[in-house]
């Protein structure tokens, strides 16, 4: 008669430590590939987002849309605080750029917030807000007053829809509407050549900005002291994104 023999228990703790090792090995990787894929996907939505853009000023005489998304004439309608899935999707359908991007899952990042259908925005500079000091000869109208297409921001993963477009300071040094962080601590461009970008962020104050409560910020954050950020080179890269240089001479770096 054969008799079976049984793991010990001794065995047993080193099969489970060694998966257990393993797993440690794989996971973050495994993480990493994931988030990539969610960026890949993202930087289609703002190519085919920022491809509507484009065909929509073909169709009207080179006429940027609105960026405001509080106007009639917007690229999408903002439904309200507290909208329904439904509501977000009918501001989706009642936007201008509704028959060129008719699929709501290209507005929305897949790292975004939930219940939010509706992540991305364009910036002020894209027929957007015209009040920010310094910038009004810097306002695009029409397609043909854009010179390095591809440099110029047109759309941003802002994270969530707001009534307005995406605002940032040209003559300071300093945020005002929060930038994201998805994909490994970076955020993802539509440009106005129709190619998009993803850009990770370098500084520390970044993320700090990022990171900070919606609620916080858009109270209390952006009128304080740390949204100021001298010498931030993500800041510089973004500002000139989007107006195209600076209006002030950068700080060194604390």
């Amino acid at each position: 008669m054969s008799h079976r023999k049984a793991f010990t228990l001794i065995e047993l703790l080193v099969v489970i430590a060694v998966i257990a090792i393993l797993m440690a090995i794989l996971m973050p990787a495994l993480s990493r590939a994931r988030e990539q894929g969610k960026r890949t996907a993202c930087l289609n939505n703002l190519r085919q987002l920022t491809t509507g853009w484009i065909m929509y000023a073909d169709d009207n005489n080179d006429k940027v849309v609105a960026a405001n998304t509080g106007l009639a004439t917007a690229w999408v309608r903002w439904p309200g605080n507290n909208a329904t899935q439904q509501q977000q999707i009918t501001g989706i359908q009642n936007g201008l750029l509704h028959r060129y991007c008719p699929e709501p899952k290209l507005y929305k990042c897949a790292t975004g917030i939930r219940g939010e259908f509706v992540t991305y925005a364009i910036t002020d500079a894209m027929n957007g807000y015209a009040g920010i000091p310094g910038t009004k000869d810097l306002m695009v109208y029409r397609r043909m007053q854009i010179t390095r297409a591809d440099e110029r921001i047109v759309f941003l993963d802002e994270g969530r829809l707001s009534p307005n477009s995406w605002t940032l300071w040209y003559d300071q040094e300093r945020w005002w509407d929060q930038i994201t962080a998805r994909h490994g601590d970076g955020t993802t461009f539509g440009f106005a050549d129709g190619h998009g970008e993803y850009w990770k962020w370098k500084d520390p104050r970044t993320l700090d900005v990022a990171k900070a409560d919606y609620t916080y910020w858009q109270n209390t954050g952006r009128n304080g002291a740390e949204s100021f950020s001298y010498g931030n080179e993500d800041l510089h890269r973004v500002q000139r994104g989007v107006w195209t240089k600076l209006g002030y001479a950068p700080a060194a770096r604390p």
